[in-house]
């Protein structure tokens, strides 16, 4: 297997803050949209830089969503920043008529998403807003995995024509992808070569991934880990290449069970190659407050949740 280690941790939050403002730099074009959470997303930074290119539309993320639309008219590319609770769930009906329906170039920065929000609790936890995005025909959903990772994402999603789904999160969590990274949109990432189990995961769980995969090593066990940072498009060719090899299949989220990455994997195996497939997600209930580690594992999302649905997985060939 392929070793990683880091030498510090970063919220991907501050990613998406200095992406946003390398962007800002780089295309004039480029505006941002705050629901009154500007510290919360970083992105004072944009704010102090291109003053004029950044408006503050408050407690309104309904109206910030339809602003955002609009700007898309006369050629501005727009971050609508908020928390992913309120960036998917409070803002849907928006999102769908007034940016995917008619293709606006809109980029929704959904920041503190998952459990990892934390002492919040369950009423900012977002736990489905994969599922509610992934369905919109035409919107591009991203979760990136570290600090580098979410600010090269948040720079690609800029350059990229059409609606984008951000989703980042809260919680410090080990930088340990290149710095000043290319991020391919719907290009998946080979982190570790196995043979054994295949195991997919997205966002905040790359990490926990890589270290169940040492733990499962120690065991004599060969597993594949791959960083599935764009949920939609789906890189269906490295998803099926890695299964034909493995024949077993873990899906590793920070989502609820149903409709996220692991549903994705499961429908496109259906189609083109049956294999075991083991969930480490959610299940059906809302989260609580405690810290990123404590929910993690109150709720199944932990490394010993991976290294257990991979053994499991590796059972049922």
């Amino acid at each position: 297997m392929t070793k990683y280690t880091f030498t510090e941790k970063k919220d991907t939050r501050s990613g998406f803050g200095d992406g946003l403002l390398e962007a800002g730099k780089r295309n004039e074009n480029v505006v941002a949209l705050c629901a009154d959470l500007t510290g919360s997303l970083k992105m004072n930074a944009f704010q102090d830089a291109f003053p004029d290119r950044f408006i503050q539309a408050g407690i309104a993320e309904a109206n910030m969503m339809g602003t955002a639309a609009g700007l898309t008219i006369g050629g501005k590319i727009p971050f609508a920043g908020t928390f992913a609770e309120f960036a998917s769930g409070r803002v849907y009906d928006q999102v769908r008529q007034s940016i995917c329906y008619s293709a606006k170039n809109v980029k929704i920065a959904a920041s503190h998403a998952g459990v990892t929000l934390g002492e919040d609790g369950a009423t900012h936890q977002t736990m489905e807003d994969l599922a509610l995005m992934k369905t919109l025909p035409g919107m591009t959903v991203i979760n990136p995995c570290d600090y580098n990772q979410t600010k090269a994402a948040t720079i690609a999603a800029a350059e990229y024509q059409g609606p984008v789904y951000l989703r980042f999160g809260r919680p410090k969590v080990p930088v340990f992808t290149p710095e000043n990274q290319t991020f391919i949109i719907g290009e998946a990432v080979m982190l570790s070569e196995g043979t054994d189990v295949s195991i997919f995961a997205t966002g905040h769980l790359v990490w926990k991934a890589l270290e169940a995969c040492e733990i499962l090593e120690s065991k004599g066990i060969s597993a594949e880990i791959i960083n599935i940072h764009t949920i939609k498009p789906l890189d269906k060719n490295a998803i099926l290449a890695s299964v034909k090899k493995t024949g077993a299949v873990v899906s590793a989220e920070e989502h609820l069970i149903n409709g996220g990455l692991g549903d994705s994997i499961a429908q496109l195996l259906a189609r083109e190659f049956p294999a075991p497939q083991e969930y480490v997600a959610m299940d059906d209930t809302f989260g609580q407050s405690g810290t990123s580690d404590q929910l993690l594992a109150e709720y199944g999302m932990d490394v010993s949740d991976i290294v257990a649905a991979a053994k499991k997985v590796i059972a049922r060939k």
